[in-house]
């Protein structure tokens, strides 16, 4: 049984949707240990906080192209089978 349009965006909305909840609520304290403890010896929480961000981000992209990627081959392969 082939699957209608309507259903596989519907599926894709709500594959994003659950995604993105489900990361929405995860901490972003994402450093090593040597940058711990020379944010920690300094004192400036604003410094640690943006070291932290930034830790984040770098890690983020990479995932978000690969999934973009993903989405791109599976559209092209959904076109050429209809």
């Amino acid at each position: 049984m082939p699957i209608k349009k309507s259903q596989s965006k519907n599926f894709i909305s709500r594959f994003f949707i659950g995604t993105s909840l489900v990361f929405s609520g995860m901490s972003g304290y994402a450093q090593c240990a040597m940058c711990r403890a020379s944010l920690e010896s300094s004192g400036e929480v604003s410094q640690a906080e943006a070291v932290n961000d930034g830790i984040v981000y770098l890690m983020a992209i990479p995932y978000i192209l690969v999934a973009a990627l993903g989405f791109v081959i599976y559209k092209m392969y959904r076109k050429k089978k209809q």
